[in-house]
């Protein structure tokens, strides 16, 4: 049986209002970057950068402190350190980001956002981290639901707002039906929380949401959720540039391969679990 879904790209819709904040960096210390600045960020004294933090663990709002956390926040300040210049920050919603770039609002993306080829014709990307259509189920399945190929004949969720039942779809008439074998029944769900709620119910075999969000299910509550498997697809996230600013995005990738040879990295991977998903060094719209 061939899943019959309806695919539209994932795009955050909640709106925030934009708060600024600067990260505390004393002039001393600007002085101490390993990387050369462009002049565009020496004559403003910081760079701004929009992120957008409903997006658990790569950046959202600790709910004990409404404090800004996740491992982009740190990613970026590790690379500011590099840069020697503090971050100014710009809270907005997903949909507002490219704008902001590209009309000179803010100098770089620092949210999560995936280095698509559609994308490149405004934007250039920094590489920092592989993502991908993750299929993970309830951990007493673990030993029943090992590898992506025993998904095939299975009921698995995906947000129907995301490219995950697409792309989920698309592997199983490939890999299942494509080898003989019982399609996955692709179901869709209202959204990440709606599919972990069906999941835990019961209604679904298995689900796909990014692997970084399993990630933070898996911390958030342990022993519940296991893994199955690969991504069905890789893609990578990366920091977004306007695709004239070169110097900027060049200057950046420089800094970010020092934050993944210097262990600053690595701490935040292991620090929101995202392991697994870390890349040798950076590149420069790899994204496919």
């Amino acid at each position: 049986m061939t899943a019959k879904i309806a695919a539209r790209r994932y795009l955050p819709t909640a709106a925030f209002a934009l708060t600024l904040s600067l990260t505390a960096m004393t002039p001393a210390a600007a002085q101490q970057g390993s990387v050369p600045l462009p002049a565009s960020l020496k004559s403003a004294g910081h760079i701004a950068v929009g992120i957008e933090t409903t997006y658990p663990p790569m950046a959202y709002k600790d709910p004990k402190t409404n404090e800004r956390v996740g491992f982009n926040v740190e990613l970026v300040n590790a690379i500011a350190k590099e840069l020697g210049i503090p971050v100014k920050w710009e809270e907005m919603s997903f949909e507002q980001l490219m704008t902001s770039l590209t009309t000179g609002r803010i100098d770089m993306i620092g949210t999560a956002i995936s280095d698509l080829p559609s994308r490149r014709d405004k934007l250039t990307f920094v590489d920092y981290l592989a993502t991908g259509a993750q299929p993970f189920a309830l951990a007493t399945k673990a030993g029943v639901l090992k590898s992506n190929a025993d998904l095939c004949g299975k009921t698995v969720g995906a947000p129907r707002t995301t490219s995950y039942m697409p792309v989920t779809a698309a592997w199983s008439e490939k890999n299942c039906a494509g080898a003989g074998k019982p399609a996955i029944t692709v179901n869709g769900t209202a959204g990440a929380t709606a599919t972990r709620l069906e999941l835990k119910q019961g209604r679904l075999d298995a689900a796909v949401l990014g692997p970084e969000y399993v990630a933070y299910l898996m911390a958030d509550e342990p022993n519940t959720y296991a893994f199955v498997g690969e991504p069905l697809n890789k893609t990578l996230f990366g920091l977004a540039f306007d695709k004239k600013n070169t110097e900027l995005r060049d200057a950046v990738a420089k800094a970010t391969s020092t934050v993944m040879k210097n262990g600053s990295y690595q701490q935040a991977l292991k620090k929101f679990g995202l392991e697994r998903q870390s890349l040798p060094e950076p590149t420069v719209d790899a994204g496919q």
